[in-house]
């Protein structure tokens, strides 16, 4: 793994799918297989493969404090190409510290990850309405997950990690997204931890190489994703689950 500190020129951006985005890390070390961040390395002109780098933006809420004050408020997605709640957050803090700016200027703020890291800062994030937390939980099969997802936390982590954020009075929610093998036996176990659920497909073929070596083809073609992703968003409707189908 090749750790890198950067200094960024700039942390607070437009996003597409909310008002803005920060990514306090370039990179992750989940190094999930299926990742749609792969892209960044475009960019980056990083040669190492994902999940074998990161950059740190050591900067990065120095420069929040400055962009915050010349934006107009809006909700911001903590984060769009990285884990924010990636192990080096243990060692850097440097989520925590832009949420706390965030925080402190009263803007809204929805936090995606697949860590039980998260939890360190239930204090900060409890006892507001306009934060909530998402777990990205995308089977619920333990294999299947280290199939796509060898690096990141387990099934259980991140499932016990909503339970404890919902009883925290945080607003919570389920991304399953990429919906993979098996995420029909989610249903039942996300019942009473979140208040929504997002289910979201298979976009990109970065994995592709995954489900062809573990016979699992079939599980990528559009006929899997609107069949399952219909049963399954029917089955958290009738727990009573609000549920969104993003495909």
């Amino acid at each position: 793994m090749i750790i890198r500190e950067i200094y960024a020129r700039t942390i607070l951006s437009k996003s597409k799918v909310f008002d803005y985005v920060v990514n306090p890390y370039v990179g992750c070390q989940h190094g999930c297989t299926y990742c749609y961040a792969r892209f960044m390395k475009r960019f980056t002109g990083h040669k190492e493969p994902w999940g074998e780098f990161v950059d740190v933006k050591i900067n990065a809420p120095e420069l929040l404090q400055r962009e915050i004050e010349k934006m107009p408020p809006g909700r911001v997605w903590v984060s769009g190409v990285c884990d924010p709640y990636q192990p080096l957050e243990r060692k850097y803090g440097l989520t925590k510290r832009c949420l706390e700016i965030l925080l402190r200027h009263g803007w809204p703020i929805t936090v995606q990850t697949k860590s039980s890291l998260v939890l360190r800062d239930v204090n900060l994030l409890k006892g507001t309405d306009k934060t909530e937390v998402g777990l990205s939980v995308t089977t619920g099969d333990e294999r299947v997950r280290q199939l796509f997802e060898p690096g990141a936390p387990s099934i259980k982590q991140r499932i016990k990690a909503l339970e404890e954020l919902r009883i925290a009075g945080i607003r919570t929610f389920a991304m399953i997204g990429p919906m993979l093998p098996k995420a029909e036996e989610l249903a039942a176990t996300l019942r009473g931890k979140v208040d929504y659920v997002l289910i979201d497909r298979m976009n990109y073929h970065y994995g592709d190489w995954v489900y062809r070596k573990h016979n699992l083809e079939s599980a990528k073609s559009n006929d899997f994703f609107f069949l399952k992703g219909k049963e399954l968003a029917s089955t958290f409707e009738k727990a009573g689950i609000e549920c969104q189908v993003l495909f």
